[in-house]
């Protein structure tokens, strides 16, 4: 399997994108809900905590990279419908992060620490 780049990836999303009011607000508002894929991961994690002592099986491994898959899928397209690159958005945060560990502020409270 080759890397791809954030870009071809968002680029992939789009030719799998089918779904109500693409291009407007509604596909907007479409797949932001579709976010919420993020509390599958979450799910799939606490049944490790929960089921397997804390031990990440092989089959829980690949269980949450589909489901981690399905939630990058709904942030390319919105990275899509909001006319922005992933790879921009990427870049943007590591850019955020970045400052705010030079400053001091890396940990805390607060969008614009």
């Amino acid at each position: 399997m080759r890397d791809i780049t954030m870009n071809d990836y968002q680029a992939g999303t789009g030719t799998t994108a089918m779904y109500p009011g693409k291009g407007t607000t509604i596909g907007l508002m479409y797949a932001a809900l579709g976010l919420g894929e993020a509390g599958e991961v979450q799910g799939k994690v606490k049944k490790i905590l929960r089921d397997s002592d804390g031990i990440v099986t092989d089959e829980a491994r690949v269980k949450i990279m589909a489901e981690l898959g399905d939630l990058l899928w709904y942030i390319g397209q919105m990275c899509s419908e909001l006319g922005v690159s992933l790879a921009e958005v990427a870049q943007g945060n590591l850019e955020k992060l970045a400052d705010r560990k030079i400053r001091n502020v890396i940990q805390g409270n607060g969008d614009s620490r």
